[in-house]
């Protein structure tokens, strides 16, 4: 396998692992505040992806940071033609962020609730917009015979993101994220917020089979899968089969052109393709040696961070 292959590989790999672990982390975010029945409940809901969250974030970084120094071209068409969808993902993740981290910081009741507020509505909105990109990226962007998207000012960002592939690709990001966070809260809590969560995963799951039919109708597999899994509350089993299937969903997306890794709109030719996007050999190499002193300690760190906190968030109110 030559260079520019395996960092295909290795980007696709981050990209991966952050839509799989943010994304139950985006459907938490919404369906806390949705399910909690009261700032105890809420609290617990939040308490499953307290310590977890900003490790996840960490796979935006590498995936974004791999992008730029394995393929520069890439990134480059990437961050040129879909700049505003990508600026609201950073201030709606800031936002996430700062209500994370607030949230315990106020004393009252109403705090609490306008940090699940906020947090709802950031986390919704990033599923959104990422779905959105995915579903552009699975048709393209307008490239140029410069490998540059065509247009200027704002509505060469605007115009992805009204097509088709964008709204239902959003509609999508948010279905899945709230099957993700459904199953998830059912693996990581207890009482009444646990039986609500397998309630809720089904209901998601419907808008979901609904889009797989004009997407991919082999998604509709992953769903009867998820769905038989959840209903029969084997919760681990339900929440590994939804990542595996989102994970299958986005390797999907950015390999489904190979070795075209972006195509272009406007002609064929003018797309971008593994070798053409890869940055020199020299690079390549230089950031191989740096990927294997880094990346082992970011798995081991955030497998531990795991381990430590895998148990199970009480909902129910202990008596005493």
């Amino acid at each position: 396998m030559d260079l520019p292959t395996l960092w295909f590989a290795l980007a696709v790999t981050c990209w991966v692992l952050f839509f799989v672990l943010e994304g139950f982390d985006f459907g938490v975010g919404v369906l806390a505040g949705a399910l909690g029945r009261d700032d105890h409940e809420r609290g617990a809901g939040v308490t499953t992806i307290g310590p977890v969250w900003d490790g996840n974030e960490v796979w935006l970084v590498a995936a974004v940071g791999v992008t730029f120094a394995a393929f520069p071209d890439w990134y480059a068409a990437l961050m040129s033609g879909l700049y505003l969808p990508f600026v609201l993902i950073l201030l709606a993740l800031a936002a996430r962020g700062v209500a994370l981290e607030f949230r315990s910081k106020g004393g009252t009741a109403r705090w609490r609730a306008a940090c699940d507020g906020v947090l709802a509505g950031s986390s919704l909105l990033v599923a959104a917009l990422w779905g959105a990109v995915l579903g552009v990226l699975a048709t393209g962007l307008a490239l140029g015979a410069d490998g540059e998207v065509v247009g200027s000012g704002l509505g060469r960002s605007v115009a992805p993101l009204v097509s088709t592939p964008a709204l239902v690709g959003a509609a999508l990001g948010v279905g899945v994220a709230l099957v993700q966070g459904a199953t998830f809260l059912g693996l990581r809590t207890t009482g009444p917020l646990r039986a609500r969560a397998r309630v809720a995963a089904l209901g998601a799951l419907v808008p979901v089979a609904v889009l797989a039919v004009a997407v991919a109708p082999l998604g509709l597999v992953a769903v009867g899968v998820v769905a038989v899994l959840v209903a029969d509350r084997r919760e681990v089993l339900a929440f590994a089969a939804t990542s595996v299937a989102v994970a299958g969903g986005v390797v999907a997306v950015l390999a489904a052109h190979l070795p075209v890794v972006l195509p272009s709109t406007l002609d064929p030719a003018f797309s971008l393709t593994v070798a053409g996007a890869a940055a020199s050999p020299g690079a390549l190499r230089l950031i191989t040696i740096a990927a294997v002193l880094v990346l082992p300690g970011v798995v081991a760190y955030q497998a531990f961070s795991y381990w430590v906190f895998r148990r199970r968030v009480a909902s129910e109110r202990v008596a005493t």
